[in-house]
């Protein structure tokens, strides 16, 4: 819908289903898809690509460029996926060189005043609750749901399914499945709450939490858990995806409640 009140570049594509609120500025080398609406005050930066059926809240601001001193201009992208709700005042910034593109899938919730810095991937229906900050090249997976006024560290890993304690500092990866709260950020139990709601059957709760006793309740380091859980445990899903988190992760994994 054109709004005279906004500015929308002429090499912009938007799809004629689109609602842009009065005061908007879309740059040029932007992609909206159809059903997105663009609220009023909000600003899409050149190298954005925005999917079907978003809503962008007031004052977000979406591909900004990086505020990282190696960016020197290079074209890159800020994506966001189908259905993904950005609320007020967010900020997404678009990737460097190197990634080169910050991503948002589909599904997801970037509550007020949230950040999602360079070259960050956030997979499908993931909850940032208001004020979470994610500094460059963040790695969060799919259903990951994130308390407010969180800090999460550079280069940082959070896995799927994953329900994080508000007001957290993150500077260790967290692997999936797991609640984590405390400071420093601890291993809290299996997020049995979240992934019944999801589909999960008892049994791969079950399975689930067999793995997290002999990585934090057994008293073993974490590569002699790790040996007992693939001689010990059958192989699932599940099982597996907490086995290919630890063993790719450069900074290591949260800790253990410490009794």
């Amino acid at each position: 819908m054109k709004q005279p009140l906004a500015y929308i570049h002429p090499d912009a594509k938007l799809h004629r289903s689109v609602i842009v609120d009065p005061f908007v500025c879309i740059e040029g080398d932007v992609e909206i898809g159809e059903g997105t609406r663009i609220g009023s005050n909000v600003t899409i930066c050149e190298g954005t690509r925005i999917g079907k059926n978003c809503t962008i809240f007031p004052g977000a601001v979406v591909g900004a460029i990086p505020q990282d001193l190696k960016f020197k201009g290079e074209q890159t992208l800020a994506v966001i996926g189908d259905n993904t709700v950005i609320r007020e005042f967010v900020t997404i910034h678009r990737g460097t060189a190197s990634r080169g593109r910050t991503v948002v899938g589909n599904g997801c919730l970037i509550m007020a005043y949230s950040h999602v810095a360079h070259d960050c991937v956030l997979g499908n229906n993931i909850i940032m609750s208001n004020a979470t900050q994610l500094a460059g090249e963040v790695v969060v997976g799919d259903y990951a749901v994130i308390g407010g006024g969180t800090l999460v560290h550079q280069f940082s890993h959070i896995g799927s399914h994953v329900m994080i304690q508000g007001g957290s500092r993150i500077n260790k990866d967290i692997p999936p499945f797991i609640t984590a709260a405390r400071d420093p950020i601890q291993y809290c139990g299996v997020n049995s709450i979240g992934l019944r709601r999801r589909g999960y059957s008892s049994a791969q709760i079950q399975a689930i939490q067999d793995v997290y006793r002999l990585i934090y309740q057994s008293g073993l380091n974490v590569s002699q858990a790790m040996e007992r859980i693939e001689t010990e445990l059958p192989s699932s899903q599940e099982r597996d995806e907490v086995i290919l988190f630890i063993r790719n992760s450069p900074r290591g994994i949260c800790k253990g409640i410490e009794l």
